[in-house]
């Protein structure tokens, strides 16, 4: 496998796919992962840093 510099996982209840690119920014794998997967998956890559999408309804400030 070539090197990964960045993993981006879409985190999902069942199934989660997985991109991940080199220090080139070029994608280097993508992958469609079941849950049970998802632990070795991750472990059995060299290091990495992983990047999660944020979105407004991923959690909410309290203004009060």
């Amino acid at each position: 496998m070539k090197e990964v510099s960045i993993v981006g996982p879409d985190l999902a209840k069942r199934v989660f796919r997985v991109q991940a690119v080199g220090a080139n920014g070029g994608v280097v794998l993508r992958r469609k992962l079941s849950r049970g997967q998802v632990l070795r998956f991750f472990t059995e890559l060299p290091s990495y840093i992983v990047a999660m999408e944020d979105c407004a309804t991923s959690f909410r400030l309290d203004e009060s």
